[in-house]
């Protein structure tokens, strides 16, 4: 048989040593307050969110010219010249989102030169990390299709004005 040392109103014992894990006569976690705080509701988070997330990550990788596939870039080139259009964050983002998991997809345009696996896998990662850290969702793919290459000369879509100089002098 194991004794129990009797208690006083401040959790302590009649030796004067405090009684772990009580209380004025509590179990500490029992009344108000009892469950972690984490446990006292649900959190839902948006499919917009996780596009937006995802969408900021990709753009920071080096090697990123544009996003989205043909259409949805044409779409978003001419919603670009209207004012107060902008430049939306998750053009060629599209996610699933589970209660505890997530799946992205991503269209991308890369620039000429760069090794497309290797921005492949620094896309991946670096979504996975964003993701992740800011939801605590598990990412559990991260499916990234390239859509095309930006070559230096398409720069503005325009052609090239002559110059006022001849050539040969």
């Amino acid at each position: 048989m194991t004794e129990i040392a009797p208690q006083n109103r401040q959790g302590s014992s009649v030796s004067g040593q405090e009684t772990p894990g009580t209380s004025g006569g509590r179990q500490l976690g029992e009344g108000r307050g009892a469950s972690a705080p984490g446990a006292r509701g649900r959190t839902t988070i948006a499919d917009g969110v996780v596009e937006k997330i995802a969408g900021m990550a990709t753009r920071e990788v080096d090697g990123i010219y544009e996003m989205g596939a043909g259409m949805t870039r044409a779409l978003g080139a001419v919603r670009d010249r209207v004012p107060g259009g902008g430049r939306p964050v998750t053009r060629g983002v599209r996610v699933e989102v589970g209660e505890v998991q997530t799946a992205i997809d991503l269209d991308v345009v890369v620039e000429y030169g760069v090794p497309i696996t290797e921005v492949a896998t620094a896309v991946r990662e670096n979504v996975i990390g964003a993701v992740e850290r800011m939801t605590g969702l598990e990412v559990v793919e991260v499916n990234i299709a390239v859509d095309d290459v930006h070559l230096p000369e398409e720069e503005g879509g325009e052609e090239e004005q002559p110059s006022e100089r001849p050539r040969l002098q």
